[in-house]
């Protein structure tokens, strides 16, 4: 039996004749938390969407829990839980009006995470969803979301509009949440700092490929930035087997690499190449998406 979550299989969409990807492989395990990392445009959300089935592709599948994810049962789908860009909400009602109208529809209800998260946002049971902020509003879906105790959450951009020092607040206590659950994440963010602090596993995605997928700590252990100075700024080493990406101006060079500090300082040797100031620059994961996927 598959320990996989979600798994999808050669999938391939256009919007029109615009292809967004073709033949993508992922999958995340029972248990994990995936952040899916892309620059604008690079099929982050529509990946979300066929996941909710909201959106056929042209070619290929994903399955949840062993099930096409066009074709979910109920069983299956009440496994599941989504946090959309958009999500709609009864403005006219309060925290606790919202709350008890949503426990209605779900029989395994657990109104306690709802409730810690509202007792984090310093929010009283009366105040109505109108006159919360837009990152207010979020965590109140992600609350909702919660109590529902599925055991897959979606979330798309989930930190949008929250103010820094609440984003850590509410990182930590998702991760605890999750991990004390059991619960399995996949999750977008354009706070990248955020995802390094919540999850397990980096889904990187280009146009039209997978760049890494892969532990995120590994990830982090094995791409490296090399900073140098060359001697003859007219030397290009950007068409070498081994640099993944480079940045250069003049005779400054950034160097994005799977290979070791001894193997690069091994080539340029070789090659009679001079330098100077070499350094193994410490990178964030926002620094090593940006050399991964470049500036631009």
């Amino acid at each position: 039996m598959s320990s996989y979550a979600i798994e999808c299989k050669n999938l391939t969409h256009y919007y029109g004749k615009k292809m967004v990807y073709e033949d993508l492989n992922f999958h995340v395990e029972e248990g994990s938390i995936l952040g899916l990392l892309g620059k604008n445009g690079a099929g982050k959300t529509t990946t979300i969407n066929i996941l909710n089935g909201f959106l056929q592709p042209r070619s290929g599948e994903c399955l949840i829990y062993g099930e096409n994810t066009q074709h979910l049962t109920p069983q299956n789908k009440a496994r599941i839980g989504f946090l959309i860009e958009g999500h709609i909400q009864y403005a006219f009602m309060n925290i606790h009006q919202i709350e008890k109208f949503y426990s209605g529809f779900y029989e395994s209800w657990n109104p306690e995470p709802y409730w810690e998260l509202m007792s984090k946002l310093k929010v009283t049971p009366k105040q109505k969803i109108s006159t919360m902020s837009c990152g207010q509003r979020s965590q109140v879906a992600l609350g909702l979301i919660l109590a529902q105790d599925p055991d897959l959450l979606i979330l798309d951009d989930f930190s949008m509009g929250l103010d820094p020092g609440y984003r850590r607040l509410f990182i930590d206590y998702l991760r605890e949440y999750a991990k004390a659950k059991k619960k399995t994440i996949f999750t977008t963010s354009h706070i990248i700092q955020d995802m390094e602090r919540l999850i397990d596993d980096v889904l990187i995605m280009d146009y039209n490929r997978v760049l890494a997928q892969q532990n995120v700590n590994d990830f982090m252990r094995s791409f490296k930035q090399f900073y140098l100075e060359l001697e003859d700024p007219s030397i290009s080493l950007k068409d070498e087997d081994f640099v993944v990406n480079i940045e250069k101006v003049h005779n400054k060079l950034e160097i994005y690499t799977y290979e070791s500090e001894e193997f690069v300082k091994s080539f340029l040797e070789k090659n009679g190449i001079k330098y100077q100031a070499f350094q193994n620059v410490e990178m964030g994961l926002e620094d090593a998406f940006i050399g991964l996927t470049g500036k631009y």
